[in-house]
């Protein structure tokens, strides 16, 4: 019994993405996102593009609109390797942010990361670190509900954090690029199912 109460927490987020998601992007525009810092983030071939610019700083592109608990898909290839992420329930103040982001960056995909405070909250083991295939679409789980934040690389879990902070945070959705240029990130199918 205890075995299928574990594989039915394992797969409840996965059965429930089935109904009511919405895309966060359109494919043609950054129309529902805001351009935050002077990075480059623009649309090419169907895909948002993050790329660093000359000024090699922080950059982000948020959305319009905060989410508090949802489960989020989002397709990744790393045609440079940089630092990248997804932040959730964070808050943007010129490229300042505050919150919480699952890391997209070389072995520490997958990991959880808190901004300006306590740093890393996960990281994946290191039987999982090998689940980010280079040169390739990667895709990426991030389930955040109430206390909890778990996340999936390419089906395998590679995080799960309780924390009493991230439950009381709110915010938008960001994804990142990391300061020291050498970022260049393509994303898509972007998708998100709000939860209760």
């Amino acid at each position: 019994m205890k075995s299928l109460v574990l594989f039915l927490c394992f797969v409840s987020p996965f059965i429930a993405s089935a109904q009511k998601f919405e895309s966060l992007f359109n494919g043609k525009d950054l129309f529902g996102w805001k351009i935050n810092g002077n990075e480059k983030w623009y649309v090419e071939n169907g895909e948002i593009v993050g790329e660093s610019g000359p000024d090699k700083g922080f950059g982000y592109l948020t959305t319009d609109k905060k989410y508090k608990n949802f489960i989020l898909d989002a397709h990744f290839f790393l045609e440079k390797e940089g630092n990248s992420g997804v932040f959730f329930r964070s808050n943007v103040e010129g490229v300042i942010i505050d919150g919480w982001q699952v890391e997209v960056q070389g072995p520490n995909t997958g990991g959880i990361y808190e901004s300006y405070a306590r740093g890393w909250l996960c990281q994946p083991a290191e039987k999982v670190k090998s689940m980010l295939k280079p040169n390739a679409w990667n895709y990426l789980r991030i389930y955040v509900n109430g206390d909890t934040v778990t996340d999936w690389l390419n089906g395998r879990q590679m995080c799960e954090v309780h924390d009493k902070q991230i439950e009381a945070g709110d915010g938008i959705i960001a994804l990142q690029i990391h300061h020291d240029g050498g970022v260049k990130v393509r994303w898509k199918d972007i998708r998100i199912r709000e939860l209760k």
